[in-house]
């Protein structure tokens, strides 16, 4: 017996009683009706329902009327089947985010409920107290955290994704799949915020040896001995903070359990297998609408971002390699000979002290001193010079 079918016995018998009561003299009609928790009108129109139809007449005729907000049997129907064909396996959060995407004005509660009435999603437990999480940063820019998730995104292939978010809001400023995370991934990522957003207080790293030089393994890292990464952020003033274990990286690591949960079922749908055309899809699809999802207002008004105003940012957000230049006005790096040419300003170099600037497309430069020399690509070739058209 369904709960209101039981309830609606108990009803009628509490009614019995109570009618034999007043019938008997024991009980006004008023006092009969309080116990009841009706009014005394009502009270008098289930006597005469009663005494007309005995007990039948006191059933509850809303339990027998089809509901008129019920949906139909061919939408739900429609909704089962679009489920099990396309999107089996995905939680109901996902596959309604999804289905009011495609037009869909049902209820997420009502989705849920037809999924788990046909069998097709489970019904989750209930979850255990949460432990007290730390307070979001108040203001947009004043903490960004960076991290990569290594995992087989497609069938077949595992790549890093590199998420470059907010503390405050959750937002993704940056998202995108490498071979393999590194500093040249770290610098793409705080360039994209800096374009996007401007410059901003602080970011929040594990202690990946492309963040952090960490004297002692597992250990404390240290603020002196600088990564490539840490010398463009203290040239752009940005304050790194290291996470000292995966629990502090939480937000980090529940983000990336809805990436891996999401972003797979997506670029699987879509019969995507490039880290190309994945990299298009994220930037086109999944990260705006992955923002507009979970994207949180901000405990306070305001921003902590400051415009970029700067020039030549890609100097900064790069790999900086000091040499000395040898006898035949060269220098060598990583394999490579790099030939620096003649110019009106010296003849040549040899003993000078340079610098050596290595892209994240892998493309390098020589400056000597605040004066760029030469541009190289990556094996090293000298690039041409693209010289003025004559006016």
């Amino acid at each position: 017996m369904r709960r209101t079918e039981y309830l609606q016995e108990t009803r009628k018998m509490r009614f019995e009683e109570l009618y034999y009561g007043w019938h008997e003299g024991k009980l006004s009609q008023e006092e009969a009706a309080r116990v009841l928790g009706v009014c005394s009108r009502t009270f008098r129109r289930q006597i005469c329902r009663y005494e007309d139809h005995g007990m039948e007449g006191l059933n509850d005729k809303r339990l027998t009327r089809a509901s008129h907000r019920r949906a139909p049997v061919d939408e739900v129907m429609n909704l089962n089947e679009r489920y099990r064909k396309c999107y089996r396996g995905w939680n109901v959060k996902h596959f309604y985010s999804w289905y009011v995407r495609d037009g869909g004005e049902r209820s997420y509660t009502w989705v849920k409920n037809t999924l788990q009435k046909e069998g097709l999603v489970p019904k989750l437990k209930k979850k255990g107290v949460h432990r007290i999480r730390r307070e979001r940063s108040p203001f947009p820019g004043m903490m960004i955290h960076q991290d990569g998730s290594t995992h087989e995104w497609v069938s077949g292939k595992k790549w890093d994704l590199i998420v470059t978010m907010d503390d405050a809001t959750n937002e993704h400023y940056s998202m995108f799949f490498v071979d393999e995370e590194g500093t040249a991934s770290s610098f793409q990522g705080v360039q994209d915020v800096i374009l996007k957003k401007g410059l901003f207080s602080s970011i929040y790293t594990d202690r990946g040896s492309h963040y952090w030089f960490t004297p002692e393994e597992g250990g404390k890292v240290s603020k002196t001995q600088l990564t490539q990464f840490g010398r463009a952020m203290q040239q752009l003033g940005i304050t790194m903070i290291p996470a000292y274990s995966p629990e502090a990286r939480g937000r980090s690591e529940r983000m990336f359990r809805t990436h891996q949960d999401r972003l797979t079922k997506e670029l699987a749908i879509h019969h995507i297998t490039s880290m190309e055309e994945a990299n298009r899809y994220i930037k086109k699809t999944y990260l705006p609408a992955h923002n507009k999802e979970f994207k949180q207002k901000p405990p306070e008004k305001g921003s902590a971002f400051i415009p970029w105003a700067g020039a030549h940012l890609e100097d900064i957000l790069c790999e900086h390699d000091e040499r000395t230049v040898s006898a035949d006005n060269c220098i060598s790096l990583d394999g490579l000979t790099l030939q620096i040419p003649s110019d009106k300003h010296r003849c040549h170099y040899v003993r000078a002290r340079i610098n050596v600037h290595r892209y994240m497309d892998g493309s390098l430069a020589i400056f000597h001193g605040p004066r760029k020399l030469a541009d190289y690509d990556q094996n090293g070739h000298l690039k041409k010079k693209k010289k003025d058209k004559a006016a």
